[in-house]
């Protein structure tokens, strides 16, 4: 019976509040910090991948053994017009931006950023880097020129600031005729390639390599380089949808 009551008298004692050692106190601006640094890092990376793939067209165009699909149209177009491969290259995008209006697509800061900077970006390298004779040479600047676009393709898909105007005429056109992205996309390059090759542009083997290789390249770039933006889902969201090869 003694002990009963032992029992029950420290059950009801009261017990010692439970001291916790207090964390260290979060700075009230960090969430902030953590914002800016993303952006920071998003336009950095937009703007590195755009000024790659101008130079990765460039080196696709040295090697002389073919362009990418939409390059055929540039090279032709420039042939035509006496104009500049980056010249034709913004008007060919501004022109393609027009026909995202009855689409109904919504342009964004990576959007207009690479209506200019790629032309510009592939005039530059151009006037730097040399015609190359030898064919060892040439090829080995269509490998580097096809994993190069990869990584700039990639980069500025990734920091989600807006597709590219052809990427985005793609999109469009999936959304408003309920066809597949590999249907639409073939047909535009098909069209883009021929036009262009009639105009005089340059259609070889790294044309086909390059539309061969481009998609699985970004795919597996694409989660790597990819930033993480609220509201955006995982970062693989956008394999799916499409792995542009067009801008």
């Amino acid at each position: 019976m003694g002990d009963a009551v032992r029992v029950v008298q420290q059950s009801a004692a009261p017990r010692s509040p439970v001291v916790r050692r207090p964390g260290r106190p979060r700075p009230a601006g960090r969430p902030a910090r953590w914002r800016q640094a993303r952006l920071t890092r998003r336009m950095v990376q937009l703007y590195a991948g755009l000024l790659l793939y101008g130079v990765s067209m460039a080196l696709l165009v040295r090697s002389s053994l073919g362009v990418m699909p939409w390059d055929v149209l540039h090279q032709g177009l420039a042939g035509q017009l006496g104009w500049s491969l980056g010249a034709v290259t913004v008007l060919v995008g501004t022109l393609v931006l027009l026909a995202w209006v009855p689409l109904r697509q919504r342009p964004g800061l990576g959007t207009v950023s690479n209506v200019l900077v790629i032309g510009l970006a592939v005039d530059g390298a151009l006037a730097l880097l040399p015609a190359v004779e030898a064919l060892p040479g040439r090829v080995a600047l269509a490998v580097a020129g096809i994993a190069l676009n990869a990584v700039a393709t990639a980069a500025y898909i990734g920091v989600h600031l807006g597709p590219g105007p052809r990427d985005g005429l793609m999109t469009g056109l999936v959304r408003r005729t309920g066809r597949s992205v590999r249907l639409v996309r073939t047909c535009i390059e098909i069209a883009v390639v021929a036009l262009g090759w009639a105009l005089g542009g340059t259609l070889g083997v790294v044309t086909v390599a390059y539309a061969l290789a481009i998609g699985p390249l970004v795919h597996l770039l694409l989660p790597l380089l990819s930033v993480r933006v609220p509201g955006r889902g995982d970062r693989g969201s956008l394999t799916g949808r499409s792995v542009p090869g067009a801008r």
